[in-house]
């Protein structure tokens, strides 16, 4: 059986007085094959995307708000280690900018993705998970499959550091409930059921410890 993939090699010529140069078979067949396109290059979301912009070329914000500066500071912070003063950065940003730009304007938005970042790497996945949801849904609502889907990834990374169960399920309820109706619909949750059905198995497990701990 020949093997997928691999071109035949061609039979070889009789010799003659003045052999003309043969071009070497090629060892991959440049021919694609229909029915395996190789798979897909997985989106960077959630947290993973924070922290990308956070390291490379900065969170975008609108260049004409009055955010792009202290945002490059509370990035500043983050990338030092200085989680406490990114921390309380991001909380004054998001109160000043909610007042003049309204509270889901676009880049308000971003930096409270942010603040959900800060809050995960600085020990409170509890905060960084209530942040995080608080987005989705508001995303959600605007009809923004892609970044309530993001936020929803923030909201389950935080949430799988969080170790008290009772906790965990209260947070992990509202979690599900987002997710399932993301996932109803179309966009990158309903075509990701596995870390759903992951997400669901982690309850399961969450209300174990439960029961176990009223023993």
């Amino acid at each position: 059986m020949p093997t997928a993939g691999f071109a035949a090699v061609a039979p070889q010529p009789l010799p003659s007085a003045s052999p003309a140069p043969r071009a070497a078979a090629p060892l991959i067949d440049p021919v694609p094959l229909l029915d395996d396109p190789g798979p897909k290059p997985t989106p960077v979301r959630g947290f993973d995307a924070v922290a990308e912009a956070v390291l490379g070329e900065g969170l975008v914000v609108d260049e004409s708000t009055v955010l792009a500066e202290p945002v490059e500071r509370i990035s500043e912070a983050v990338r030092e280690g200085r989680t406490d003063v990114a921390a309380e950065l991001a909380e004054q940003v998001v109160g000043e900018a909610s007042e003049t730009l309204g509270a889901e304007h676009p880049d308000v938005l971003r930096v409270r993705e942010l603040a959900a970042y800060i809050a995960y790497l600085g020990g409170e996945p509890v905060q960084a998970a209530e942040i995080s949801l608080d987005l989705a849904g508001i995303h959600h609502r605007a009809g923004d499959a892609e970044a309530a889907y993001g936020n929803v990834q923030s909201a389950a990374t935080a949430w799988k550091a969080v170790r008290d169960p009772l906790r965990g399920l209260a947070l992990g309820r509202d979690l599900l409930i987002l997710w399932t109706d993301l996932a109803a619909g179309e966009g990158p949750a309903a075509e990701d059921p596995d870390k759903l059905e992951s997400a669901r198995t982690r309850m399961l497990r969450l209300a174990e410890r439960a029961r176990n701990a009223d023993r």
